[in-house]
């Protein structure tokens, strides 16, 4: 059952249409988060915005999905795991990869397993990070612009997870075969 709204172009605030217009261009379709974020048009267009930033870091393909991915399992989103599922097959992301990070287990390569660490680091800490988590991330080859990228997919994660929480937004139908469920303990 959703709780928020989900709009689409007819159903939308004004402002929000030719966002969403902007989604079906991109996707061929609305998600159906964005027709959640439709509901306050500043929120659709930051969260648009911070995509397409965080999509223009030094990042490349993998090393997005390891920091969407993360983030989304991490913060239990029942809808961005599954999408970033689909998202990372279109991206051709190893399978192994993306099955590491839905279930919550270290990756092979080391690099990527600093990036996920890093991540949930920073997630799990609320930004607090030692010195240490700090050498190891750059022993593993990155640096401080790396840090900072992760903190801007962060913020479109949070939009994102935190609104998909509120709203119980359906998963969209390409992505329903990717279900996932958080772990009970």
């Amino acid at each position: 059952m959703t709780t928020l709204k989900v709009h689409n172009i007819e159903t939308a605030p004004k402002e929000s249409k030719a966002l969403l217009e902007k989604s079906q261009k991109a996707y061929g379709m609305i998600p159906g988060l964005h027709g959640v974020l439709a509901g306050a048009p500043k929120i659709l267009e930051a969260y648009q915005t911070l995509h397409e930033l965080f999509t223009q870091t030094s990042f490349n393909e993998e090393e997005l999905t390891v920091v969407w991915q993360t983030i989304n399992v991490e913060h239990e989103c029942h809808y961005c795991v599954p999408a970033h599922t689909g998202i990372a097959n279109m991206m051709k992301v190893d399978n192994d990869i993306t099955e590491a990070l839905r279930n919550k287990t270290p990756l092979e390569d080391a690099k990527l397993e600093a990036l996920r660490t890093m991540a949930l680091t920073i997630v799990k800490n609320r930004g607090h990070v030692t010195q240490d988590d700090l050498n190891a991330f750059y022993a593993a080859g990155y640096g401080e612009q790396h840090v900072l990228e992760i903190i801007l997919g962060l913020s479109q994660k949070v939009i994102s997870n935190y609104t998909n929480h509120i709203a119980n937004t359906p998963v969209d139908v390409p992505f329903q075969q990717f279900s996932w469920k958080a772990e009970t303990v």
